[in-house]
């Protein structure tokens, strides 16, 4: 007899944790229940941390820019997660990821966006890349062609030709030499507009300028190598379509990148600045929708 009641107070256990467990699952959205953090090894051995959330084809991998982290991608994750598996990362030496690596370069760079598709085993992908993310996106496109059906550069590209000059390039680095968060908060601030949340304005300007300053020089020196002896060479021999989704606080060189990659187009915000995706998410969110249907409808017409 006191089996017998064990056994059924055992079962009873049983039920009702089942039945909490089915009670959380009735009260969580699909998005939430896919949210996983995770690490890849980069081609170098650097470890990369990534969240990835939701289900459905294509996979959306979302990279941050210059000195920034995946959280940047916040408002976009979970509204994307309905219908895509969306990827957000750290690169190298940013937010989770790890900080031994020797030369600060876009190749390696795309190389840990490549590491993160494989390990996920992603068969078709949109890449999305904010500002240094945009040529991050172009050196890994290169990496897996086959998998990329589109690139969606965000505040990005805007003058494919422009060349720094090696003066240029010294004058901006100084700053950051000699004082490194002080040269990046001035940065930082000059990005938005005069109208700008001030909130939010503060936010980035005390994220970014805390990054470790080998990093930041390092991530700004290989973008400026790439932008100057590699980027035209890679828009070239990429197939997949490429759009921009930028601020129009200054101007994009559309002309420029045509000579590259005729499959180019960019559509614009107003009354934003350069972190157009978190100043005003609810359009950016929008925009970003019908270009990557777009994307999405060109894949399947091939």
């Amino acid at each position: 007899m006191k089996l017998k009641k064990y056994s059924i107070i055992f079962l009873f256990v049983i039920f009702f944790i089942l039945f909490s467990c089915q009670k959380q699952s009735e009260t969580t959205s699909p998005s939430e229940e896919a949210i996983c953090e995770d690490k890849a090894i980069s081609a170098d051995g650097v470890s990369i941390s990534y969240q990835v959330q939701g289900k459905g084809r294509p996979a959306l991998v979302f990279v941050h820019g210059w000195c920034c982290d995946k959280s940047y991608w916040e408002a976009q994750l979970t509204p994307f997660a309905q219908q895509h598996k969306v990827v957000a990362i750290d690169l190298a030496g940013h937010g989770e990821s790890g900080l031994d690596r020797k030369d600060w370069t876009i190749a390696a760079f795309g190389e840990d966006v490549a590491a993160v598709v494989k390990k996920l085993d992603l068969k078709q992908v949109v890449l999305i890349g904010h500002s240094m993310g945009g040529p991050v996106i172009l050196a890994a496109a290169r990496l897996m062609p086959k998998q990329v059906i589109g690139l969606v550069g965000v505040d990005t590209f805007n003058d494919i030709e422009w060349k720094y000059t090696q003066e240029e390039t010294d004058e901006f680095l100084a700053p950051l030499y000699a004082n490194f968060a002080k040269a990046t908060d001035n940065f930082v601030r000059s990005m938005f507009t005069d109208t700008a949340d001030s909130a939010l304005v503060e936010k980035i300007a005390a994220d970014m300028s805390v990054a470790p300053p080998e990093v930041g020089i390092g991530a700004f020196k290989g973008m400026i190598n790439f932008m100057k002896n590699d980027s035209a060479q890679v828009l070239q021999e990429l197939k997949a379509p490429i759009r921009c989704i930028n601020s129009d606080m200054k101007p994009t060189n559309v002309e420029a990148i045509l000579r590259y990659a005729p499959s180019f187009k960019v559509v614009f915000m107003s009354g934003v600045g350069h972190f157009l995706m978190m100043e005003d998410a609810e359009t950016f969110n929008r925009l970003l929708g019908e270009v990557v249907q777009e994307l999405v409808s060109m894949a399947a017409s091939e």
